[in-house]
């Protein structure tokens, strides 16, 4: 039983890369995965168990798979029993640790009934998978499609310009049309996870449809795309020096020509529903955010359900406690129901009344129409309907648990990849 170091692999050196590389076959995991892959090959006399504290990004996102399926199929781990995460601050005045943390109990030979403790306390369970739920063992794997017949979605814009087309804040842009007004029909409004939840104001030059014309005539517009050329040839990346040739342009550009939800990329574990919105073709996303261009209300509201965020808080990745939302692992993973037009059109009534609400208060952001405790009461109402009527699509009650939609949609999950 131990206490590994937590190091995510932005922290690794060359050589504690190599580690995990050697062990498990993936380098992008917590250094604290070396000793479960360790641990495990010393399991194999059937009756030796092992524990370990670990970082609980382990059992969030692709770190599950890239794990715990070669330990699974390899040695035959399972776990005999496992704490939800918790955080852990030291008692040494020298150390400022303030870690998320959880315990997993394994070995070859797991008992019939496993101890799994959370916060309402502990429960005796059949089987504790490796994301730490009372279901099947299975590993969801990052998808480049959806497994369901939806659009897919993308990331946003990306602009690898050195910050040179980017316009932060309005002070800026007064300025920066003052010196060069033509530029003013090019300028967009420009929106990452910041931007979006707590209603701030960014811009972007959009250069898309200029003429090398008006380019050249533009002299602080020509000044910055020489700034994004020259932070481009000195990028160590060969992809990002080609970038140069077109550097009046974001690197990569993914902005639909029609309306299209948006969702952000990162977002506060308090919140019972990520914020998701219909934004016009105008505005330009950033890439911390996803996008779903011909998406329907419809789509809206299955995304914007406990249901969806139920999945979404058992699969996503963590930026610390935050959730870090995936497309190729949450949403490309997720598991639709099978509606028929009547439920179809009453969830698009109730996906309508939840943008009717948020309507009401048009100068209130994200961050405190999603406040839990600030919500506002018609709101909350058209999320409750909501929730409801995608419960009843699923053939489910209204009030049945977040654990219990899990397991249901992991079981569905689990059917559709055999």
């Amino acid at each position: 039983m131990g206490n590994p170091p937590f190091l995510g692999y932005s922290q690794q050196n060359p050589g504690q890369k190599e580690d995990v590389k050697k062990l498990l076959g993936s380098g992008k995991v917590d250094y604290v995965a070396c000793w479960f892959a360790i641990a495990s090959e010393y399991l194999q006399d059937k009756k030796t168990k092992a524990a370990f504290v670990a970082t609980n990004s382990i059992t969030q996102g692709e770190q599950v798979a890239a794990i715990f399926k070669p330990l699974h199929e390899r040695w035959g781990i399972e776990i005999d029993f496992a704490h939800h995460s918790f955080v852990w601050d030291s008692e040494l005045r020298d150390i400022m640790a303030h870690v998320h943390c959880v315990v997993i109990g394994f070995s070859t030979n797991p008992p019939k009934l496993r101890k799994l403790y959370t916060a309402e306390g502990l429960k005796l369970v059949e089987n504790i998978n490796f994301y730490l739920k009372p279901a099947p063992n299975f590993f969801i794997e990052a998808r480049k499609t959806p497994i369901c017949d939806v659009p897919p979605m993308t990331l946003g814009n990306l602009p690898r310009d050195g910050g040179n087309l980017i316009i932060n804040s309005e002070k800026e842009l007064k300025e920066f049309l003052k010196r060069e007004p033509y530029a003013k029909k090019f300028i967009r409004r420009y929106m990452g996870a910041d931007e979006f939840i707590n209603n701030k104001l960014r811009y972007c030059l959009w250069l898309v449809d200029a003429k090398p014309k008006e380019l050249h005539e533009m002299r602080s517009v020509e000044k910055r795309i020489r700034a994004v050329k020259k932070f481009r040839l000195e990028s160590k990346r060969q992809a990002t020096q080609i970038l140069a040739d077109t550097s009046w342009l974001f690197a990569e550009i993914r902005q639909p020509a029609g309306s299209y939800i948006t969702f952000p990329l990162h977002s506060s574990e308090t919140r019972t529903y990520i914020p998701i919105a219909f934004m016009p073709s105008d505005i330009i996303q950033s890439n911390a955010m996803s996008i779903i261009p011909n998406a329907t209300l419809y789509h809206f509201g299955i995304l914007t359900s406990r249901v969806h965020m139920a999945w979404m808080r058992a699969t996503a990745g963590r930026l610390k406690s935050d959730y870090r939302y995936s497309n190729t692992v949450v949403y490309n993973n997720f598991v639709w129901p099978s509606v028929n037009e009547k439920q179809r059109a009453k969830i698009e009534t109730t996906a309508k009344k939840i943008l009717d609400a948020k309507a009401l208060y048009p100068k209130s952001s994200f961050a405190s129409l999603y406040n839990d405790e600030l919500m506002p009461a018609e709101l909350r109402k058209a999320h409750k309907e909501n929730d409801a009527a995608v419960c009843e699509a699923y053939g489910w009650d209204k009030n049945i648990s977040e654990e219990e939609i899990v397991i249901e949609l992991m079981k569905m999950y689990g059917s559709m990849v055999k």
